[in-house]
This record gives structure tokens, sequence and C-alpha cells, in this order.
């Protein structure tokens, strides 16, 4: 037996586990952690591609607002041109009573 206060089972179990521990659970939390980071990165990517896209959409859609003020100005002309005809009507018959 030895002198230790710790007997030699304790020892096995302790250099076991530290021996699991560096052939185990090290080399899975490396690898663990490269997945993480690769998945960040891919992340960022897909977030920058995503901002590329929002800022083309943003630049499309900057165009809705003049579109809204010519259908505004498209609707007044066509509110004017009807007045316009109501009065060339109305001079074409004041002409066709005269010419009789």
């Amino acid at each position: 037996m030895s002198s230790s206060t710790f007997p030699d089972a304790v020892y096995a179990i302790w250099w076991a586990g530290l021996i699991v521990t560096l052939v185990v659970f090290v080399p899975l939390a490396v690898y663990l952690l490269h997945r993480t980071w690769r998945s960040a990165r891919s992340i960022q990517r897909y977030a920058a591609e995503t901002l590329q896209a929002a800022g083309g959409i943003a630049r499309n859609t900057s165009k809705i607002a003049a579109l809204d003020a010519t259908i505004g100005v498209a609707g007044d002309m066509l509110v004017a041109a009807g007045a316009v005809g109501r009065k060339l009507d109305t001079v074409a018959t004041v002409l066709e009573e005269r010419s009789k």
C-alpha cells in the first residue's frame, strides 16, 4: 500500500478522466467551435448579400413616389381635358346653330 492519503483507484480514475477529456472532449469542443465559427461567417455573408439586395429594392422603389405624383397629374389632366372637351362641344354646337 502506498503512503499517500488517496487510494490508487482515485489516481487511476483521475488519469482516465484526464485522458478522456484530452482525447474526446477537447477535439469535440474544437470541432464544435470551428463549426460555429463557419456558421457565423456564413451568416455574415448572407447578411451582406441581404443588405445589398435591400439597397437595390430601396433604389427601385424610390421611384414609386414619382409614379404616384405622375398618376395625380394625369388625373388632373383628365379632368381638364374633360372640361376642354365639353367647352369644344359647346363651341361646335354654337357654330352649328349659327351656320343654319
